[in-house]
């Protein structure tokens, strides 16, 4: 979600497309047995590429594949093409030798798509030629078989019709969403300055076992280098950021919290002066993704920096480029992956239950993905950022009200990865007005239960959090990575 009014990015980047490879499986004995098939078949074969052009993705038609001779010179074709994710068009029936070496050879996902064009064969006029025009399903047993004997797990599949099929639509688009994820986290190069809030041992990420689970480089970054940009921002750049962020943000008389002020002037101009600093720094060092923390000498004009990343880091969160404070390098990996996927993805812990209502509000103090938030976003001036140095504009928000999807990464005691995910709903009533997020999250059967699973788990105390019920493509994502992972039973 673009979060400038005229369309443009805050960052001038090219964004590589993933790439998704569509391959469709017949039998080459059929066409000389029914004339009109192959034609008829690979008309059908269009449909659904014409349905994969509207995903966004570089889209690769390597045609029919109708014996093992064809998939042999295919999956060269395949492998080369650099591709995120394959789909494999079962037109009609296919014997697996059309297949198997393909399965063998790939490692990225193949989904089989099974979408035959009619709801059901008019039966007074049925003919072979109508059965086999329809036969998608009947090779997808022969090909799990198949994937099973050459060690591979049994491919996702996509069971439909090719017309009038939203649940089918639906799964495709999911699929493509999901090749976009994989793809650029196998080519992220996620910037990480300074060190985890100190005594914070869940946060702590080996950088290498990071780029073995996920492929993301982890680029090591200096404060001072985020200071050198800081020192070169004009004052033309500190009055467009400043409009930039009174456009998007309103500023309210504080309430209840003696800690909050209206927003000063003075705060206005950091904030927009190390905005301003942040988007040359990534750009500089061609970043897709940061998560920092960084205490500086106090009182300092560094620190003052290094304390106000929480408008920029908002912004550009939710202009696409994932950003996560307190150094939390497991949870910047969570909100790409839900940035992605189309969902958001903000920065959260969980605050205070309430047992009158039987919800807990979920939040942070930055950074914070504001394209998904209710209504219109609040900054308020600080005079403490608590438990960290400094003060300033704070961010105060609460995601858009239905349901809501998090996803915790935490590491094992094995040194393994693990995806920990929950669904819930995010539910209209006050938050406190404190200049952090909150969303009043409620969670099946009861909020007790729910904790208690949840942390049962072994989570890290951060998570990211995005909007709608996506369980299901995020577990997707872990199964392709060989990542354990775990949804929180909602019974």
């Amino acid at each position: 979600m673009k979060i400038l009014k005229n369309g443009n990015k805050l960052l001038n980047r090219q964004e590589e497309p993933h790439r998704i490879g569509v391959f469709g499986v017949g039998f080459d004995k059929y066409w000389g047995q029914f004339p009109g098939l192959y034609e008829e078949l690979m008309q059908k074969h269009g449909v659904l590429l014409n349905k994969l052009s509207t995903k966004g993705a570089t889209i690769i038609d390597f045609g029919m594949v109708d014996n093992p001779k064809k998939a042999y010179t295919v999956v060269k074709q395949l492998e080369a093409a650099n591709l995120d994710l394959v789909f494999c068009n079962m037109l009609t029936y296919a014997t697996s030798g059309t297949f198997g070496i393909i399965i063998k050879t790939l490692s990225i996902p193949i989904v089989l798509v099974a979408l035959q064009p009619l709801h059901a064969l008019d039966y007074s006029k049925a003919s072979i030629f109508m059965q086999l025009c329809n036969d998608d399903i009947c090779s997808l047993p022969e090909f799990a078989g198949v994937a099973v004997r050459m060690g591979k797990k049994v491919p996702d599949m996509i069971i439909g019709t090719l017309h009038n099929d939203p649940e089918a639509d639906k799964q495709l688009d999911e699929y493509c969403r999901i090749a976009r994820v994989l793809h650029d986290l196998k080519n992220a190069h996620l910037g990480h300055l300074g060190h985890p809030i100190n005594a914070m041992l869940d946060m702590h990420t080996d950088a290498t076992m990071l780029t073995s689970a996920f492929g993301s480089h982890i680029v090591s970054c200096e404060a001072n280098e985020l200071f050198s940009c800081y020192s070169k921002v004009t004052e033309e750049e500190v009055h467009s950021f400043e409009k930039l962020i009174l456009d998007f943000f309103d500023t309210p008389d504080p309430v209840s919290d003696p800690v909050t002020m209206k927003l000063k002037k003075e705060d206005l101009y950091i904030a927009a002066k190390v905005c301003a600093a942040l988007v040359r720094f990534v750009e500089e060092k061609k970043l897709d993704g940061l998560a920092y923390y960084y205490d500086g000498p106090e009182n300092s004009e560094l620190q003052t920096v290094l304390s106000n990343l929480i408008v920029g880091n908002s912004l550009l969160n939710s202009d696409g480029f994932p950003m996560c404070g307190e150094s939390d390098l497991k949870t910047l990996v969570a909100i790409l992956i839900l940035n992605r996927l189309g969902i958001g993805g903000s920065f959260a812990e969980f605050h205070p239950i309430d047992f009158h209502e039987g919800f807990v509000l979920v939040g942070h103090d930055g950074p914070h993905n504001i394209s998904i938030a209710e209504g219109k976003p609040v900054l308020r001036s600080l005079k403490t950022y608590h438990g960290k140095p400094g003060s300033g504009a704070g961010v105060e928000f609460k995601i858009k009200e239905g349901p809501i999807t998090m996803l915790s990464i935490n590491s094992t005691y094995d040194g393994k990865f693990k995806f920990i995910i929950a669904e819930g709903e995010s539910v209209k009533g006050p938050i406190p007005p404190t200049g952090n997020t909150n969303t009043r999250g409620f969670f099946k059967p009861d909020v007790k239960t729910f904790l208690t699973r949840w942390i049962k788990e072994g989570p890290t105390h951060h998570f990211s959090l995005g909007i709608g019920h996506h369980a299901s493509a995020i577990m997707k994502i872990a199964d392709y990575l060989n990542i354990e992972s775990v949804l929180i039973d909602s019974d």
